[in-house]
């Protein structure tokens, strides 16, 4: 049974071509850019669907206040962190995501990221600016030949190992869900993370944040890893324990690491500060998603899913971002 969104509230920045399809399939369209919650809770009731970015929470509050109207919430992005998914299932909301928009920007920046860890480009170019020639102090090391851990191996992971192989790195590789042979077919050999720790030189996350993989990267995990190890983390801030990336940088037990993303953005705590401004740590203000192609590709999905769950193209019939199936089976 298709859902009938006829008026959709965009809460957050999203590409015009999002707002531009919807338009070509008769949804209506209204922009209210990052509402108080109070604002927030009256608009939504007027409404058959929302589309959030980052910046709004669709809170159980948020969700409560719409029941009865709002039946679909939409993220343009992976993941669903800032909406309240049991809550949406309870009041029959369906919850939906792009999980594939950005994976090629999330990668490619994990990707420049490592290679950053190795050819220190970061300080080294700050150095110029303030009219040093510090040769020496820049020396790195080559990717040829280290072996490079990839945790988590869904569409970003895999693509980074893809693209890392040809830099003739070693690619190992965790996922409690893909099988050897799958991870083999992209070129990655699967352990299990006791066999990882002792044998990778660089180590990138590409989880959900989940209570499985919360510190994922911890004090424990980073003394089984070699001295030297490099860490990287463009998923989602929390699977790595900041402080002990503080610690082990300080005791050399990691050689550097690589972060896009933090448990707070933007980061107000003294532990991601302190780490941001470590002298072995590059920063970036979670740009994994931000390129020019991921945000029409994010926004472009969004808008088909919901063309497909009102049913009235041909041309758009799949709802596979859909997070809660539950929900939308109370409509079918």
């Amino acid at each position: 049974m298709p859902l009938k969104i006829k008026n959709v509230l965009v809460c957050d920045a999203v590409d015009k071509s999002c707002v531009e399809l919807l338009q070509e399939h008769g949804i209506n369209v209204t922009y209210k850019l990052k509402l108080p919650v109070d604002e927030l809770c009256q608009e939504v009731k007027k409404y058959d669907a929302a589309i959030v970015r980052s910046d709004t929470k669709i809170t159980a509050e948020v969700l409560a206040a719409g029941a009865g109207s709002l039946k679909v919430v939409g993220r343009a992005g992976a993941g669903v962190d800032n909406i309240d998914v049991p809550a949406a299932t309870a009041h029959n909301v369906v919850v939906l995501n792009t999980p594939g928009g950005n994976s090629i920007s999330a990668c490619e920046l994990t990707c420049i990221l490592i290679g950053a860890l190795a050819r220190p480009v970061v300080p080294a170019g700050q150095s110029m600016k303030e009219g040093r020639w510090d040769r020496k102090l820049y020396s790195g090391t080559e990717l040829y030949g280290k072996t490079l851990a990839v945790l988590g191996l869904g569409r970003i992971g895999r693509e980074v190992a893809i693209r890392m192989k040809t830099w003739g790195m070693k690619i190992i590789g965790y996922d409690p869900i893909t099988t050897e042979a799958e991870a083999k077919a992209v070129g990655i050999q699967k352990l299990s993370l006791e066999e990882i720790w002792p044998l990778a030189d660089y180590i990138t996350v590409h989880t959900p944040l989940i209570p499985a993989t919360r510190n994922l990267i911890s004090t424990e995990t980073l003394a089984k890893c070699k001295k030297g190890v490099k860490v990287v983390n463009v998923a989602r801030g929390g699977i790595i324990d900041e402080q002990a990336i503080i610690d082990a940088l300080e005791s050399g037990q990691v050689a550097g690491a690589a972060f896009d993303v933090y448990p707070e953005e933007p980061p107000k705590s003294a532990v991601t500060k302190a780490l941001i401004s470590h002298p072995k740590v590059v920063a970036t203000p979670h740009l994994g998603a931000s390129t020019a192609e991921a945000q029409v590709r994010v926004a472009v999905e969004v808008a088909e899913q919901f063309i497909a769950l009102n049913g009235t193209s041909p041309k758009y019939t799949s709802t596979a971002g859909v997070i809660n199936k539950e929900a939308l089976a109370h409509y079918q």
